[in-house]
């Protein structure tokens, strides 16, 4: 009998993780403490007793109640020190679940009014990510993303600045929040701005909403990767493109239970994007919110999709081919991969 690896010692990159949603619920608890701010009782309750909020998103309602949660946990970020900390837990998390790289994304309209602008609340995040990479080990990016909530003119003026600070850490361009709200062919003129600077294209797309919102963000947004992509598999010439393409998924499997895209673990379609030949990047989206980091996602490939450890390996190696790690980075995670299974 094949005995069963340790996930979390399998290397893997970390590609779709939210910045507010890294936080640890302890240090959450702490800081609204701190400044004196008084949290939802159901986010309370859920943080004190050690399990996820009760959440489900996929009509108005529920996702005014997630976005509710979410912002209450950004109202507790106030100054550079407290940015310092999430991204160096956030690190030492990743680094105890096996991940080599992590792409860590944020929008750094949400912080600026307290951090003194734009320009200076990335440049204090993008100072914390070259501290804590230095100080842990863990290789570290920034992609930054846009809300698709707000007048794609924000968005422009976000390419340009991401781009301006692509020689400081930022790989990438996003478009998040509900994907219902907000035509992706509003923002092509941001992405553009952002493939012409050499950043990655990575939106939000077919989570909420069906496989059109794919075929959307490959046409109008020409995505390198998708954060979600899932409802892709609705359909199979678009599989088949995203595959003929090398887009990879980022699929984060808790979060799409969480939020009610599917009923149960073993309804997220893990299987037919694999064996699609779809490349995934497994990811935890916001482990506050949804209870799990990013080796239970392999742990839900394996037990409730029957991936085996060979199939787990080959999961995370398209997490590092779908990465923007330098190329030494990628050779070294690739033969640890090997190592992990050869063991």
């Amino acid at each position: 009998m094949e005995r069963v690896r340790d996930v979390s010692e399998l290397p893997k990159a970390h590609l779709h993780l939210h910045f507010t949603g890294s936080m640890r619920p302890t240090t959450l608890l702490e800081l609204a403490d701190r400044y004196g701010v008084r949290l939802p009782e159901a986010l309370t309750d859920a943080l004190t007793g050690g399990e996820p909020p009760k959440l489900r998103a996929t009509d108005e309602r529920g996702w005014f109640r997630f976005q509710r949660l979410y912002d209450a946990a950004r109202s507790c970020i106030r100054r550079p020190e407290d940015i310092q900390r999430l991204v160096r837990e956030a690190a030492e998390e990743d680094i105890r679940d096996g991940s080599g790289w992590l792409e860590i994304q944020v929008d750094p309209t949400s912080y600026a009014p307290r951090l003194g602008g734009l320009i200076p609340a990335l440049e204090i995040i993008l100072d914390a990510v070259e501290t804590a990479s230095r100080d842990t080990g863990l290789g570290m990016r920034v992609l930054v993303a846009a809300n698709r909530m707000k007048h794609p003119l924000d968005a422009r003026t976000l390419a340009r600045l991401a781009v301006r600070y692509a020689d400081r850490g930022v790989v990438g361009f996003g478009l998040s929040n509900d994907e219902r709200r907000g035509m992706a062919r509003d923002f092509d003129r941001a992405f553009h701005i952002a493939r012409e600077g050499g950043l990655l294209s990575a939106p939000h797309g077919g989570e909420l909403t069906g496989p059109s919102s794919v075929r959307d963000c490959l046409d109008d947004l020409h995505a390198d990767r998708l954060g979600h992509g899932v409802r892709a598999a609705e359909d199979p010439r678009l599989l088949k493109r995203l595959a003929d393409r090398g887009v990879t998924c980022e699929v984060c499997p808790a979060s799409n239970v969480a939020l009610g895209v599917y009923e149960k673990p073993e309804d997220v379609p893990l299987r037919t994007l694999y064996d699609a030949g779809v490349p995934m990047a497994l990811g935890a989206d916001d482990p506050l919110l949804f209870g799990s980091r990013l080796a239970a996602q392999y742990d839900i490939a394996r037990r409730h999709h029957s991936f085996t450890d060979a199939e787990l390996a080959e999961l995370a190696r398209q997490s590092v081919r779908g990465s923007a790690a330098p190329e030494e980075v990628r050779r070294k995670l690739l033969a640890g991969v090997d190592d992990w299974l050869a063991a």
